[in-house]
């Protein structure tokens, strides 16, 4: 056996994944998670070429229904969300809201197991140059949109040119500047060329990170206010059937799947609950299958409940491995004063947050990196602990002296509903150093607007997922080339530091192991000191479901694509 190409494709595909380990908590049903230690390259057999060296080709069989798990055909599953999805185009969006419903319609290039390791989905098998700089798909031939129209490589040349790397956060900061050019020899064949050997890429390709649309619809129109947008056309294992803004979104099985036998479900409902407690209760009493957070006080009783199962996983529909952020505007006062942002660090009682809002589920933040990615992750940052008198000596410095009332400076809070409960543990902290923050509660969708698309905020909030690997979800939220308007979870700080550019540029092209820790530490040593954002929680939640359903994909975006319910009909 020829071992050569083998090890090739060991070294240009070395990425690094960081594993979950999650707080101690009574009983729960635990998934696989992924490890820290460095991916490990899919199965590769080799491919010669005439003209250039041998190519690595990576393949693994296509997913199938496994018989073994007794999966029953038909039913309905229905899903408790908190929020209208806004519109149902995730190509543009990176918000969990929208994904979290909208991810079962379409499909990326490739897919991820429990372990978060790459597997075929609309590629049936990929191939790597020797020089780690171009990727080459075959496409799985005769698939087709809802529409009955044919799926081709143009499609993905379309998606990727045209809407990821322009609207979607994380694919846009990291693929834009090494990416050289898509090539479509034929239908069913897409090369990406790169600028340099990238290993991360195929932690790209989910339907999370890069799903793939129809160009016959979006070419020559405006992205983002497409009609398809609310009546959405993918590829999906489901198909969308009506939306009552408010009450429900419903999603009916494609029968013209190219999984076979695939999906089991005839159709999934996504019941629109904006009480976290009251889906709890519809949870309990067999309304809804399924919950993707699990209020804190809640957990207790459901761990209880021999109806209900819970899991942990580190991924889902909106990313992976997420930190609540506080967004500090650097565009304008009183945030563009670096005094201004360490006191909001020294002001903020993070340990109140961590106990009072997330009951304890998750750790408090040191940095943009997550301490569960523990090979990129550095723990010799600065730190910033609770204190009050660091916080106004700090104000002072910044030039905010205390009015004869008390007050220092008045800051807007834009947020959604989502965050509320964290905004007012915010304001009632920095009330005790003199800053009056005005909390602005919108919406989902119309705070993100106010935030990424009209920068109309002094302080805003977000969850920003780290992704399999910092390249993938860490970068679009620092690197200057991703300031950009319309762009939710983009840098909306609009922090510019051209070292921090070079550092993310390096370590993105960087194979070697070490060699990527050296780097990801010194731009967390960077980012810390000069507080662009404010790091709060890592958070980790309980999903939880009715017993009835099985197979759930926990980890992925395709949640739903291989559940089945053994509920009576």
């Amino acid at each position: 056996m020829n071992c050569r190409p083998v090890l090739l494709m060991i070294v240009f595909l070395l990425v690094f994944i960081a594993g979950c380990a999650p707080a101690p908590a009574p009983a729960p049903i635990p998934i696989t998670a992924p490890t820290s230690s460095p991916m490990s390259a899919p199965q590769a057999s080799a491919t010669p070429a005439a003209t250039a060296p041998a190519p690595i080709v990576a393949t693994a069989p296509a997913p199938t229904p496994t018989a073994a798990t007794g999966a029953r055909q038909g039913g309905t599953i229905v899903i408790g969300v908190t929020a209208d999805p806004g519109q149902f185009n995730i190509g543009i969006t990176t918000a969990g809201g929208t994904h979290a419903v909208a991810d079962s319609l379409y499909n990326g290039l490739l897919q991820f197991d429990e372990k978060l390791d790459p597997q075929p989905s609309l590629a049936e098998s990929w191939t790597i140059s020797s020089d780690g700089k171009a990727y080459t798909f075959k496409l799985v031939p005769g698939v087709q949109w809802h529409d009955g129209q044919p799926l081709t490589s143009a499609d993905v040349k379309f998606t990727f040119e045209q809407v990821l790397l322009k609207f979607h956060a994380r694919t846009s900061a990291g693929l834009s500047p090494v990416l050289d050019g898509i090539d479509t020899p034929d239908a069913t064949t897409v090369v990406f060329r790169f600028k340099q050997p990238y290993p991360p890429f195929l932690r790209r390709l989910d339907v999370v990170e890069a799903p793939i649309l129809p160009k016959h619809i979006y070419d020559g129109t405006d992205v983002q206010k497409n009609p398809a947008n609310d009546k959405p056309i993918g590829s999906g294992a489901f198909k969308f059937k009506e939306y009552v803004k408010g009450d429900h979104i419903t999603f009916v099985r494609n029968e013209n799947y190219f999984k076979k036998g695939l999906p089991y479900a005839d159709q999934i409902i996504f019941k629109i609950i904006p009480q976290a407690t009251t889906a709890t209760l519809a949870l309990e009493r067999g309304e809804i299958d399924y919950l993707g957070g699990v209020p804190g006080p809640d957990v207790e009783r459901l761990q209880k409940n021999s109806d209900i199962a819970l899991v942990r996983a580190p991924a889902g529909p909106g990313g992976s491995f997420c930190i609540e952020t506080l967004i500090f505007n650097m565009r304008k006062p009183p945030f563009d004063k670096l005094e201004t942002r360490q006191a909001f660090a020294y002001g903020i009682n993070r340990q109140q947050l961590l106990n009072q809002v997330q009951f304890g589920q998750g750790r408090i933040a040191t940095g943009p990196i997550a301490s569960t990615m523990s090979w990129a992750y550095n723990p010799n940052v600065t730190k910033y602990a609770y204190d009050k008198a660091m916080a106004e000596k700090l104000l002072d410095q910044a030039g905010f002296s205390k009015g004869a009332d008390g007050k220092r400076l008045k800051v807007v809070f834009v947020h959604a509903t989502g965050f509320a409960k964290t905004a007012e543990v915010v304001r009632e902290n920095m009330s005790q150093v003199g800053v009056e923050v005005q909390l602005d509660t919108l919406e989902v969708n119309a705070a993100n607007d106010r935030m990424f698309t009209k920068n109309d905020f002094d302080l805003g909030i977000g969850s920003y997922c780290n992704g399999p690997d910092p390249e993938i979800g860490v970068t679009r939220a620092y690197v200057s080339s991703n300031i950009k308007v319309g762009v939710p979870f983009s840098n909306g700080a609009a922090y510019r530091n051209a070292r921090v550019d070079q550092l993310f540029e390096q370590a993105a092209a960087t194979i070697d192991t070490a060699q990527r820790t050296k780097l990801y530490a010194e731009i967390q040593d960077i980012l810390v000191k000069e507080v662009p954002y404010w790091w709060t929680i890592e958070t980790e939640g309980y999903r939880a479901h009715r017993k009835e359903i099985n197979d759930l994909r926990y980890w992925a975006g395709d949640i739903y694509e291989r559940a089945w319910t053994s509920k009576a009909r």
